[in-house]
């Protein structure tokens, strides 16, 4: 717009092309201030979000670091003799960061690796029905145990036999994992027929097992001579509080008046079974306590409904871990009875296992374990109040007997007393 002096007066002359270009400018500016606010905005949540992710993923890794585990994935890639699929070489990464745990009963736990891992606290899937045991000396694997009705005892497998091979793969390529064998080549679908090469002294045999679905009791008992009642805890597990008490039950009915409780061999098992148990044994009073790396601590108690005082002996040996530890301890704490045998094995901590969204999952090591008097035998075990080294009394060729077991044999002679 102009001003143009004329005669004294002002005349307005509009600039009509000026105005557009002037609105047009305008229009332009307000345009690329949007866009300004918008890029602000966009970048201002990227940043939020990355910081958000990389607090939820863990980001710890350096740009090097990062580049490294690129460069390895394509020497891998490159020089190793067989393909790996990328979801095995993620499953390899997520191991391998609980691995730095330096804990091994801190794991990551693949979708196959977790249902197996619930089969074995169940004790319910399909399999043999038999136990096996690893010779530390030889590598062999052995049939410690066989179950009644099972597909193993149908086929005539029976307890000392050694497998030699399952469906022609040796137990000595297995590369020293028991676990992992037995999974993998003994355990199945009910039905899938296995062929299972043995060796029962000098003869070898071949036989076909037919897979049966195994439901494994964690309790097994019978009374003895003297009316001492004999209660066998091979493990603690979801079930085997109902199978403890109707052991305790039976055995009450037949006049119980003294127990022994055979934890050899028990590896542990699920805390709050357990304590349970030693619910319905000991008297009101803390049985075990945990304590995590912030000094929180978590109790189980016995509440005294119920409470079994009568002449016991607990059964231990190096093979006794985790929770059977804990059973043992609250026995010794509270003075309840006479643990024989040998050393325990001294597994002192607690796991948490967490399934994660995809079926996988991860164990981890959260809290110590202490025995009610405060002692955390991790590492070092529980020393027996009669040290006894198991010894089987029979000759070569005799089947066990729990006459020929010089463990139990002293738990009597303690028991009489």
């Amino acid at each position: 717009m102009n001003f143009e002096e004329n005669n004294n007066e002002y005349v307005f002359e509009t600039d009509f092309k000026a105005l557009a270009n002037e609105k047009k400018s305008y229009r332009k500016g307000l345009f690329v201030g949007a866009l300004c606010t918008v890029f602000l905005a966009i970048v201002i949540i990227a940043i939020l979000m990355a910081v958000f992710n990389s607090k939820l993923a863990g980001d710890f890794l350096t740009v090097g670091q990062k580049n490294k585990l690129a460069q390895l994935n394509a020497i891998l890639d490159e020089y190793y003799y067989k393909d790996i699929s990328d979801d095995d070489k993620a499953e390899g990464i997520y191991k391998g960061l609980f691995y730095s745990a330096k804990d091994e009963y801190t794991e990551y736990y693949t979708p196959k690796e977790y249902e197996k891992l619930n089969a074995e606290l169940t004790g319910d899937y399909a399999g043999i029905g038999a136990t096996l045991q690893k010779n530390s000396e030889t590598g062999e694997y052995s049939i410690v145990k066989v179950y009644k009705d099972s597909a193993a005892e149908e086929a005539g497998i029976k307890e000392g036999d050694v497998i030699i091979s399952v469906d022609g793969k040796r137990t000595s390529e297995d590369g020293g994992n028991m676990d992992d064998f037995v999974s993998e080549n003994i355990r199945g679908k009910a039905g899938t027929v296995r062929l299972i090469e043995f060796r029962r002294g000098d003869t070898e045999k071949t036989v076909k097992v037919t897979l049966k679905r195994v439901i494994v009791p964690s309790v097994s008992y019978k009374m003895l001579d003297g009316k001492v009642g004999y209660i066998e805890i091979s493990q603690f597990s979801t079930g085997t509080k109902k199978e403890f008490e109707s052991a305790l039950e039976d055995l009450k009915k037949q006049g119980m008046e003294s127990v022994i409780y055979d934890l050899r061999n028990n590896g542990g098992g699920m805390v709050d079974s357990v304590t349970a148990i030693l619910d319905d044994i000991l008297p009101k009073g803390k049985v075990v306590y945990t304590k995590d790396k912030n000094g929180k601590e978590e109790s189980y108690y016995s509440d005294d409904e119920k409470q079994l005082k009568i002449p016991t002996v607990v059964l231990v040996n190096g093979g006794t871990a985790s929770s059977s530890e804990i059973f043992t301890g609250a026995i010794r704490d509270y003075k309840w009875g006479t643990i024989i045998g040998e050393k325990t094995f001294g597994k002192g901590i607690v796991q948490v296992t967490l399934p994660l969204v995809d079926g996988s999952a991860v164990k981890i090591t959260n809290a110590k374990y202490y025995t009610p008097k405060g002692e955390c035998i991790h590492k070092k075990g529980i020393e027996p109040d009669i040290e006894l080294k198991y010894q089987f009394l029979g000759n070569e060729n005799d089947e066990y007997d729990y006459t020929l077991d010089n463990q139990i044999q002293k738990a009597l002679e303690v028991l009489k007393k």
